[in-house]
C-alpha cells in the first residue's frame, strides 16, 4: 500500500532550452507560443532524413571556464549551467547547510553522445593516437552529476538515473527518496541532454521515431495532433533545488512550489513501444496521486509526456482516460513538446519547471500544433490559450499531474503544487 510522502519544497530552478537561456525566458516564450525548433543548415546534416532540431538558443561558451569548454561534453556543460542557475536562486534558503548534506541527482538518456561520435571519427580517420585521452570521462552518463558536485563543492552523493526519456523525472523521484530517508538535506535534481548531432539524428531517424517535416520546422512537433509523425530531437537541461518542508527557515522566502509525490511503474512490454492500453502508465499516475493523498478532482491540469509519435501519444491518452475517469472530459491537458521538441533525459526536469510556473501564474499554456486534434485522443487538450485557472477552494493551492515515459517501459508521474 502506497504511503503518503512528505512534501518537498522547490527553492530554486534553472533551465537552458531551445526557447531561452533560463527558466523565466523559457516560460515567457512558452506563453507566447514561440517555437524553439529550427532547420539544421550545417553540412553534417545535409544528407539526413530529419534536418530539424531544438537547439539551445544562447551561446553558453562565455559562462564556462576555458577548461570546462574543452574538457566537458556539451551534455555536462548544459547541466552544469542549469544547476548554477538553480543554486544561485536557492541561496536564501541554504544558509548553514553543510556541503556533505547536499546531493546531486542529474538524469540523462544518453550522456556524452557528441564526444562519442567525434572521437570515433578521430579513431577511424586519424588512428588511435588522435583519440582524446579524456574521451571516457567526457562521455560517461554520470559526468554531468559529477561535474556539478565538483563545481559547487558538494559531497552528499552524486547520482545519475539513466531511464531514457523518463530520466529527468526519475531524478525527482530519487531526490524525494533521499530527502525522505534523511540521506540529504538538499538535493539538486534534474536532467541534461545534448543529442543533436549526426549520430543522434540518424539513430532516431533509422527507427522512424523522428518527424521529417524539414520544410516547416515550427510545425513538425505535433503532440496529440491528428497528423503527427514523430518527435523532434532537442537539447537542453533543467535543474531544481529541493528541500524538506520542515527544514525551511521560519520567515524566509516562500518556496517556488512543491513536489508532493512521485509514482512509478514499468511496462514490461517492449524496449521502445509502450504498452498500447496504457495500463502500467495509469498505475504510475495512480501511485503518485495516492502518495500525494489527492484525488483527480483536486487537479488543476495535466502536463502530458506526449512526444508526437502515433503510438506513444495514443497509449498515454488511454492511460489518462483510465486514470481521470469522468474528469478526462474537462481537465485541461497541455503538451509542451510542440514548442520545445523532445529533450529526452532533460525533458522531465525542464517540463516540471514549466508546470510549476503554470501553477504559480494560474495559466496553462496551449498545446502548440495539436490542432486538428486526433479524434482518438479523448482528452481536454488545451488548443486555445493560455487558459486561466482558479485557485483551490480551500487552501488556494493548485495541483498538477506531470507525466514522463521512456524507452524500456519506464513510467514516472509527479504531483506538483503551487
Amino acid at each position: 500500500m502506497a504511503r503518503a510522502t512528505e512534501r518537498i519544497a522547490v527553492t530554486g530552478w534553472g533551465a537552458i532550452t531551445p526557447l531561452a537561456g533560463d527558466a523565466d525566458g523559457t516560460w515567457t516564450a512558452t506563453l507566447e507560443g514561440r517555437s524553439g525548433i529550427t532547420a539544421l543548415h550545417q553540412p553534417w546534416a545535409s544528407d539526413l532524413p530529419a534536418r530539424i532540431a531544438g537547439c539551445v538558443s544562447v551561446d553558453i561558451a562565455g559562462e564556462l571556464e576555458s577548461l570546462q569548454r574543452r574538457r566537458l561534453d556539451r551534455c555536462s556543460q548544459l547541466g552544469l549551467l542549469a544547476a548554477r542557475q538553480a543554486w544561485s536562486q536557492a541561496r536564501p534558503h541554504l544558509a548553514g547547510v553543510e556541503p556533505a548534506r547536499v546531493a546531486v541527482v542529474i538524469g540523462t538518456g544518453i550522456g556524452g553522445l557528441a564526444t562519442l561520435e567525434r572521437q570515433h571519427c578521430n579513431l577511424l580517420e586519424a588512428g588511435p593516437n588522435r583519440v582524446n585521452p579524456l574521451t571516457v570521462p567526457m562521455l560517461i552518463p554520470n559526468a554531468a552529476a559529477g561535474q556539478i558536485a565538483i563545481d559547487l563543492g558538494l559531497h552528499g552523493g552524486a547520482h545519475t538515473p539513466v531511464s531514457a526519456c523518463a530520466s529527468g523525472a526519475e531524478a525527482l523521484l530519487l531526490a524525494q527518496m533521499l530527502l525522505n530517508d534523511d540521506r540529504a538535506d538538499v538535493v539538486i535534481a534534474g536532467g541534461s541532454e545534448a543529442p543533436v548531432n549526426r549520430l543522434g539524428l540518424v539513430g532516431f531517424a533509422a527507427m522512424r521515431a523522428l518527424s521529417c517535416r524539414n520544410q516547416h520546422p515550427d510545425q513538425a512537433s505535433r503532440p496529440y495532433g491528428r497528423d503527427r509523425d514523430g518527435f523532434v530531437l532537442s537539447e537542453g537541461a533543467g535543474a531544481l533545488v529541493l528541500q524538506r518542508h520542515g527544514d525551511l527557515k521560519a520567515g524566509g522566502p516562500r518556496p517556488l512550489g512543491w513536489l508532493l509525490a512521485c509514482g512509478s511503474s514499468s511496462d514490461g512490454h517492449h524496449i521502445v513501444a509502450p504498452e498500447p492500453e496504457g495500463l502500467r502508465a495509469s498505475a504510475a499516475m495512480a501511485d503518485a496521486l495516492r502518495r500525494a493523498d489527492l484525488g483527480v478532482d483536486a487537479l488543476s491540469f495535466v502536463q502530458a509526456h506526449a512526444t508526437g509519435t502515433p503510438v506513444g501519444d495514443l497509449a498515454e491518452a488511454r492511460a489518462l482516460a483510465r486514470t481521470l475517469g469522468s474528469r478526462a472530459r474537462d481537465l485541461p491537458v497541455t503538451a509542451p513538446k510542440g514548442q520545445l521538441g523532445h529533450l529526452l533525459g532533460a525533458a522531465g526536469a525542464v517540463e516540471t519547471i514549466l508546470a510549476l510556473q503554470a501553477l504559480r501564474q494560474g495559466l496553462v499554456p496551449r498545446s502548440v500544433n495539436a490542432d486538428p486534434l486526433d479524434p482518438a485522443i479523448e482528452l481536454a487538450v488545451v488548443q486555445d490559450g493560455p487558459l486561466s485557472l482558479a485557485g483551490g477552494a480551500d487552501s488556494g493551492e493548485r495541483y498538477a499531474l506531470k507525466n514522463a515515459f521512456g524507452f524500456g517501459g519506464h513510467n514516472i508521474s509527479v504531483v506538483l503544487a503551487a
